[in-house]
């Protein structure tokens, strides 16, 4: 199953009063693993960045001014992230900047149906408890010590292995190495199918009794039908 693990940074936090994206990363998840396809690009906002929004994610104006607008990575964007699910924290508010800069080229927007927020998820793990994903990241162990600022690539790689605790834990004993680097496994010994017949622990009088209560109360049971023909009662 691939799903896509998608965060955003961008200049403030309402696309209806003029905040635009300037960073997209997602990555790709195929079966619960990371693989090497992703999707990473600074984009041009067409605006001033706000000292607030810098202090953030620390993109300037400057470096951005010279970045492709979202216009011209709309394409490479929509065929990456296919139809396949988006997982995001706190995704409505990824999701409502890309639809709207969405909206502004006149493309279809992206269905809410495929979208899975680990913020709602850890709400309903961890109840009455803070989840943003630094707060996870400490519950779950995760190193964050690279994140001295919030960055799209950096947030989507660690929300990634959230993701993966959030729904049961990362199987780390699990490994597709090959060559040199693969685990050494030892072959499965095969057991011989044993012949005699094990010796019975009743007694005579458990046996006896036993039959007794069969020929009783089990005379129409079906599966007298299959026992030993000199232990099926007459009915």
């Amino acid at each position: 199953m691939r799903e896509i693990i998608l965060d955003t940074e961008t200049t403030g936090l309402d696309p209806a009063g003029g905040d635009r994206i300037v960073e997209i990363a997602a990555l790709e998840l195929f079966n619960g693993s990371i693989t090497q396809n992703r999707f990473h690009v600074y984009i041009n906002p067409e605006r001033d960045m706000p000292d607030s929004a810098f202090k953030v994610h620390g993109l300037s104006q400057e470096f951005l001014s010279d970045k492709p607008t979202f216009g011209l990575i709309v394409d490479s964007f929509v065929d990456f992230i296919a139809s396949d699910p988006i997982v995001a924290h706190n995704a409505e508010f990824d999701v409502r900047f890309l639809n709207c800069e969405l909206e502004r080229l006149g493309r279809s927007p992206i269905d809410n149906g495929r979208v899975i927020d680990t913020l709602l998820l850890a709400r309903r793990k961890h109840p009455g408890t803070s989840n943003s994903l630094d707060a996870l990241c400490a519950r779950y162990g995760i190193d964050r010590s690279r994140r001295s600022k919030h960055g799209a690539v950096i947030d989507s790689e660690i929300l990634a292995e959230v993701y993966m605790e959030l729904k049961g834990g990362r199987q780390t004993s699990l490994s597709f190495a090959t060559g040199r680097d693969a685990p050494r496994l030892r072959p499965v010994t095969r057991l011989a199918p044993r012949r005699e017949t094990w010796p019975s622990y009743l007694t005579d009088d458990e046996v006896e009794r036993h039959q007794a209560f069969v020929e009783k109360k089990c005379c129409r049971s079906l599966w007298l039908h299959y026992a030993p023909a000199q232990n099926v009662p007459s009915a």
